[in-house]
């Protein structure tokens, strides 16, 4: 299993509801489509700091959700809300458990 981290700075806190929707309705279901998609979760750390956490089964995998992700915020015209490139982590996941997930 491989994971993806991507951390935003900068976020328009004002928007983080519209951001939370638009990811749950527009990017969510293309990450879905993707093969070996695992897990996505959306993370709001406060002080305009959003980040995302991906899970797939291959790393060329994580490649393409990253070229997913921004394809997307760029077509959605989201770059004012998410001024600044994200910082991404990729690697492989080399411990884990499976508990129940929060929703």
């Amino acid at each position: 299993m491989h994971a993806t981290i991507r951390r935003y700075e900068g976020v328009d806190r004002a928007r983080n509801d519209e951001l939370t929707n638009r990811v749950r309705e527009g990017l969510l279901p293309q990450l879905r489509k993707l093969d070996g998609f695992s897990g996505y979760y959306l993370i709001e750390a406060g002080n305009g700091v959003l980040s995302s956490f991906g899970l797939f089964k291959e790393p060329t995998q994580v490649d393409e959700a990253t070229k997913v992700a921004a394809a997307w915020v760029k077509s959605e015209g989201l770059e004012s809300a998410l001024p600044n490139a994200p910082r991404i982590t990729t690697g492989k996941v080399v411990a884990h458990e499976n508990g129940v997930a929060v929703a």
